[in-house]
């Protein structure tokens, strides 16, 4: 149960959303011997309350639960689950505020950004009510005499979908409403420090009047849950969002069962900005790019790239922009939160130590801030050599590596330098120039002269070690679809 106090506090109006058990097969569930774990908001350090912590064979019961929706679900007329995701969409939009402060509650992130991640949230599911509505029949010209071809697009199965906390609602519907769409069923994992935004999602799914076993949240440790669903047959696909290492771990663990993957896995975004670009401009997106999030992205620019020529003046205007950056708690609505955990805060201090013994130069911040232990300042690094571990691994928070190069061709050969290729963003205004590095960047999504680049009618997803497949858009719903090929004598 969530603390009537927090509650209060959070003001959510709608307590029904507050939900501590699991949801399977449309009933809300207990752990074995009623095990449980705590929710900490990490704005205050507060429990804001227990959640039930499912064993391994409630999460094989899931799946069995599942399974016997699917039969039904995959048959049932593409209109019909359009008019139930169409129904969840706006019931979520009409608890937008609530689901924005269930959020906050738990992961901290200022109120405007959750509100902004609900609106994201909702329209995965309203974009693939509509697309349930199109997996059409593709007729194909025969290559044999007498025969007639079609392709089928049949829902693959029961999926697995795991999910992180930076993004507990949107990383959510992104998966399941396109595993929904397509007539598959779910069994769902949230983090065990997010829960409570996808078991609201679950209340939500049930009024809109989704059927029994097929959208189903377990929550418990990750390892108890989730290893069993990757050794079961029955589970026919898994999506997962998070760490390249897990993700590795994930793969490793379904090669047995032969599951379609989806990983949606770590980034080390760069940001190249050429001289001739607008300044300002450039300024102001990689400060969004950088500090979304309290820097906890996957998309979040992690090594930002500054032509010499204009390097010092970038460096003051960025560092100017950063330091008025305002810090607090959630629901005060700053632009900055607290980090997740107190892991989190321990690698932005090793990165930092690390880029000062190496030569790098601390222009701002570099320091935890008394308004909790888990609130580390907007901090710039500047003259940051790229042996640092800042510009080799993930930081996953508020601090930014700057760095001058002097050539096209250097800069995309130092950007390309990675095991991550997920996205890069570039500020100029050459359009040659634009095209050329583009293309010579080896990231699944480009941005030119902006941060934002996601949505639900776009293709979402990396190259190299940055994961597999695609999330969002038509390509989303078939990732959760086997094409059957059907070939008939029609003499």
């Amino acid at each position: 149960m969530l603390d009537s106090a927090i509650s209060a506090r959070a003001d959510i109006s709608d307590k029904r959303l507050l939900r501590g058990f699991s949801y399977v097969d449309g009933k809300w569930i207990a752990g074995d011997d009623g095990n449980s774990f705590a929710v900490i908001d990490p704005g205050s350090g507060e429990r804001i309350g227990d959640v039930a912590s499912l064993s391994a064979a409630q999460a094989g019961a899931a799946v069995d639960r599942a399974q016997a929706a699917f039969e039904d679900w995959s048959m049932t007329l593409p209109q019909e689950r359009s008019t139930i995701l169409r129904r969840w969409f706006d019931l979520v939009m009409e608890a937008k505020e609530d689901l924005a402060r269930i959020m906050v509650l738990e992961q901290g992130k200022p109120l405007s950004e959750a509100r902004g991640e609900i609106d994201y949230a909702a329209s995965f599911i309203e974009f693939y009510a509509e697309e349930a509505k199109r997996p059409n029949i593709e007729g194909v010209t025969s290559h044999l005499p007498d025969a007639e071809v079609e392709l089928w697009l049949e829902p693959v199965g029961v999926v697995a979908l795991v999910t992180p906390w930076n993004f507990p609602s949107a990383m959510l519907t992104r998966k399941a409403a396109a595993a929904i769409a397509a007539g598959c069923t779910v069994v769902a994992h949230p983090s065990a420090e997010t829960p409570y935004s996808a078991l609201a999602l679950a209340e939500l799914s049930e009024r809109a009047g989704m059927p029994a076993g097929v959208f189903n949240v377990i929550t418990g440790e990750a390892p108890v849950v989730v290893e069993p669903w990757t050794e079961d047959t029955r589970v026919r696909a898994l999506s997962f969002t998070g760490s390249t290492e897990v993700g590795r771990l994930l793969y490793r663990q379904c090669a047995g069962t032969v599951k379609r993957l989806v990983l949606e896995l770590g980034g080390h975004a760069p940001v190249i900005v050429f001289k001739g670009a607008d300044l300002d401009e450039a300024v102001a997106e990689t400060i969004k790019a950088k500090f979304a999030t309290s820097g906890q992205d996957c998309l979040g620019a992690n090594r930002i790239y500054i032509e010499r020529p204009i390097y010092d003046e970038f460096c003051r205007r960025f560092t100017e922009a950063t330091q008025a950056l305002s810090v607090g708690r959630g629901m005060d609505d700053p632009d900055i939160g607290p980090l997740m955990n107190h892991r989190a805060v321990a690698k932005q201090e090793e990165h930092v130590r690390d880029a000062l013994d190496k030569g790098a130069r601390l222009a701002c911040g570099g320091e935890t801030l008394p308004h909790g232990p888990l609130f580390y300042a907007p901090t710039v690094l500047t003259d940051v050599p790229d042996e640092a571990l800042i510009m080799r691994e993930e930081t996953f928070g508020p601090v930014a590596p700057l760095t001058p190069f002097d050539s096209e061709d250097e800069v995309v050969r130092r950007a390309n330098d990675s095991e991550y290729g997920l996205v890069a963003y570039v500020h100029s205004l050459d359009p040659r120039r634009i095209y050329r590095v583009s293309r010579a960047l080896q990231f699944g999504m480009v941005a030119v002269n902006r941060t934002k680049v996601t949505g639900a009618p776009i293709p979402f997803g990396g190259m190299k070690q940055s994961g597999l497949g695609r999330e969002g858009a038509r390509r989303g719903m078939e990732e959760f679809m086997e094409i059957k090929y059907l070939c008939r004598d029609w003499r």
